[in-house]
C-alpha cells in the first residue's frame, strides 16, 4: 500500500516537472537554425551620403553681409542664406535708368522731328552769305550752272533719311540702357545666394564681415531626409549588380545596423587608376545616424561558388557590447552563445560563419528585449535567464 502511494506520488512529482519545463519552453518563440546556400559575399566599405547636396559659390566680389544659420539649421527652398554687398550695384543701376529715361526722351525727340519733316519738310537752306530761303532759291538755278544740278526729291530723301536714322538711334540707345539694367539687376540677384531646395545646413564656410570673390565657396546644403551609401567596388564586382535589387549592408551606428540597401546608381566609367566603379545604394528612411558614417555593403562576387552556412533569422539576434550573438534553447532553457555574423539575406535571415552547426532552436526576441547586460542575464517575457 505504501509502495503504490509512494509510486503515484512520484509519478505526480515528475508531471509537474515536465509540466513546468514545457510551461517555460512555450513561453519563448524559437525558429530553427537552418543551413542555406548562399553565394559568397565581398564586403565593401562605403561612405553615408545625402540624397543631393550643392555648394553655394559668390558669384560676386564683395562683403558677406548676412548669413542664415549655422551647421544643422533647416533651410526652405528659395531662402537667402547668404547675401553680399551689393551698394556699388544698386548705385550703377540707378545711373542705368537715368540713361534709360535719357534715351526715351531722346526716341520722342526724333519722333517729332520725324513728322515735322514728313509733314513740313524744309524748302531750303541759309547760305554762306545769311540769306533767307528765298533768296537761296533764287539763286540757286545760276549756282546749279556751277555746282551741278539739284534735285529737290533727292533733297527730300535724304532729310527724312536723316530723321528716320535719329529714331533708330534713340532706340538702339534704349536698348542698349535696358540691357545694362537687366545684368545689373542679374548681378543683384547672384548677391543673394538662395537654397535650391528644402534641406539642412551641412558646412558654413564664411562669417559675416569676409571678403569675397568669384568662385569661392560659402555654404553647403545637403537633402538628408534621404541618405544613399557611395562605395568604390572593384570592377570586378559591378557585373553582377542591377538597378533596383537589393544589397545586404550595414551602418556603422552602435554595433552595427543591418538594412538592405537599393542600387540606384552605377556610374558609367570606371577609375582608371584604382579600377573601381562609383555605386550609390539608396538606404531606407528613419535610419540614426546622418551623412559621413561609415558603412559597408555585402555584394555577390561571381568567380566564387556558393557555400552552406546556417542561417537565423534576423531578430534571433542579441548583441552583447559588440559581440552578435543567440539564445540556443536547449532543454527548456535559453543558453547565451557567442556567434560570428555574415551577411544578411534578403529573405530577412542572417549568415552565421561560426557558431552554430544547424539544427540548434534559437529564441526569437521580441522589440526592446535583445538587450544582455554585463553579467550575462537578459529579459525576455518578465523571466530572468541566465546565459552560460
Amino acid at each position: 500500500m505504501r509502495l503504490h502511494m509512494l509510486t503515484r506520488t512520484t509519478l505526480g512529482i515528475a508531471a509537474l516537472a515536465f509540466g513546468s519545463l514545457c510551461a517555460q519552453a512555450a513561453e519563448y518563440r524559437t525558429a530553427p537554425v537552418t543551413i542555406d546556400n548562399t553565394g559568397h559575399l565581398t564586403t565593401v566599405g562605403g561612405t553615408v551620403v545625402p540624397y543631393k547636396e550643392v555648394t553655394l559659390t559668390a558669384q560676386i566680389p564683395g562683403q558677406v553681409k548676412m548669413v542664415a544659420g549655422r551647421e544643422g539649421d533647416p533651410t526652405k527652398a528659395g531662402q537667402v542664406i547668404v547675401a553680399i554687398n551689393d551698394d556699388a550695384l544698386q548705385a550703377n543701376k540707378r545711373a542705368a535708368e537715368a540713361q534709360l529715361a535719357a534715351a526715351e526722351a531722346s526716341l520722342r525727340n526724333a519722333h517729332v522731328q520725324y513728322s515735322r519733316e514728313l509733314w513740313s519738310p524744309r524748302t531750303g537752306q541759309t547760305t554762306g552769305m545769311g540769306l533767307p530761303s528765298m533768296m537761296d532759291s533764287f539763286m540757286k538755278p545760276f549756282s546749279g550752272q556751277y555746282a551741278g544740278r539739284d534735285d529737290p526729291w533727292v533733297r527730300r530723301y535724304a532729310d527724312l533719311h536723316g530723321q528716320a536714322k535719329g529714331v533708330d538711334d534713340a532706340r538702339t540707345a534704349i536698348l542698349q540702357a535696358r540691357a545694362n539694367i537687366d545684368q545689373l539687376n542679374a548681378k543683384i540677384r547672384d548677391a543673394s545666394l538662395t537654397s535650391p531646395f528644402d534641406g539642412v545646413i551641412v558646412k558654413k564656410l564664411v562669417e559675416i564681415g569676409d571678403t569675397v570673390q568669384p568662385g569661392q565657396p560659402l555654404m553647403q546644403v545637403a537633402f538628408t531626409t534621404f541618405l544613399r551609401i557611395q562605395a568604390e567596388v572593384p570592377v570586378g564586382l559591378v557585373s553582377s549588380l542591377r538597378i533596383g535589387e537589393f544589397v545586404p549592408a550595414r551602418i556603422d551606428i552602435g554595433a552595427g545596423v543591418p538594412v538592405q540597401a537599393r542600387v540606384s546608381q552605377v556610374f558609367p566609367m570606371a577609375d582608371s587608376s584604382r579600377h573601381t566603379v562609383t555605386v550609390k545604394f539608396d538606404l531606407p528612411s528613419g535610419l540614426p545616424g546622418g551623412p559621413g558614417m561609415y558603412a559597408e555593403i555585402m555584394l555577390p562576387d561571381p568567380s566564387s561558388r556558393a557555400s552552406a552556412l546556417p542561417t537565423v533569422p534576423a531578430n534571433a539576434l542579441v548583441w552583447r557590447g559588440s559581440l552578435p550573438a543567440v539564445m540556443v534553447l536547449k532543454d527548456g532553457t535559453p543558453t547565451l552563445r557567442i556567434v560570428r555574423v555574415g551577411a544578411s539575406l534578403p529573405n530577412g535571415r542572417v549568415t552565421i560563419l561560426s557558431g552554430l552547426d544547424g539544427g540548434e532552436q534559437v529564441v526569437l526576441q521580441d522589440e526592446g528585449a535583445a538587450n544582455v547586460g554585463p553579467q550575462g542575464t537578459m529579459q525576455a517575457k518578465g523571466n530572468s535567464v541566465t546565459a552560460h
